[in-house]
């Protein structure tokens, strides 16, 4: 995306700066902001056309409340900031098997009207998260021979979502749900 300079500007809104050095990054800027206290950042989510989220957390670390908090209050009223500030298509990275009735909080939480994938991340975590790293083994082996039924990795989803904003042919159309199979092939277009 940055090597393509398919956007002007970047503007890369999160809890804390990350380390970008180089030409690579000359379109780049970073906001830090309280998601606690996202009204006070409002401005940070002006003048943007496309809006890409990645927030999420897992219940181990956040507790149920924390899950909801982050999950779903956070990505809302950062869809509902971007929107106000002028964004007319925002991308959710999302969760597998989101269904409103769900008697499984995360899956109930993950429902949101933006784009979604299906299937576990294939990513590497700076925190401990044992079932999670034993369900990446089992299904990163699994994947070899069903390559898109259970998981994908981060880059793929990445690749997948800013394919997906640049494809035309989507105008009018408000809510799009992604597949793994949709999105490993969105991921391979280079």
């Amino acid at each position: 995306m940055l090597r393509q300079q398919l956007f002007s500007r970047v503007t890369l809104i999160g809890r804390r700066k990350l380390d970008l050095e180089g030409p690579l990054y000359t379109n780049v800027c970073q906001e830090v902001v309280d998601f606690e206290k996202l009204d006070e950042s409002a401005a940070v989510f002006q003048g943007h056309d496309v809006g890409f989220c990645c927030l999420g957390t897992t219940r181990a670390k956040s507790g149920a409340a924390g899950l909801v908090r982050v999950d779903r209050d956070y990505v809302v009223h950062s869809a509902n900031l971007a929107k106000a500030g002028g964004c007319h298509h925002f991308i959710l990275e999302s969760g597998a098997c989101a269904e409103k009735t769900s008697l499984i909080l995360i899956r109930k939480v993950k429902v949101n009207e933006a784009e979604s994938y299906e299937g576990l991340l294939l990513c590497d975590r700076q925190e401990s998260r044992p079932i999670e790293w034993l369900a990446r083994k089992v299904i990163g082996a699994i994947s070899h021979v069903f390559p898109t039924a259970f998981s994908v990795p981060t880059v793929t989803v990445a690749r997948a979502m800013l394919n997906n904003v640049v494809m035309p042919g989507k105008d009018g159309q408000k809510v799009e749900i992604l597949d793994n199979a949709t999105i490993h092939a969105l991921g391979k277009i280079e």
